[in-house]
């Protein structure tokens, strides 16, 4: 199975999204929030905006690879 682009950033998204939450599940910190400069900042939500699109991108395939 050959990984386009765009497969490839999704992936590296979603785990840099599971990476943080697992900080924050077990050392209550957050590396995002660290980075950007707080909760609610522009930046940050953006961020989170992005790794929340990339997991639907994986999501769906996901699903796509599931069908055949």
């Amino acid at each position: 199975m050959k990984m386009s682009a765009m497969d490839w950033i999704a992936y590296v998204l979603v785990v840099i999204g599971g990476l943080n939450w697992g900080l924050v599940g077990f050392f209550n910190y957050n590396l995002v929030d660290s980075i950007t400069g707080g909760a609610g900042s522009m930046i940050g939500r953006v961020i989170y905006g992005i790794v929340g699109l990339a997991t639907i991108y994986m999501i769906g395939m996901f699903m796509m690879k599931k069908d055949k």
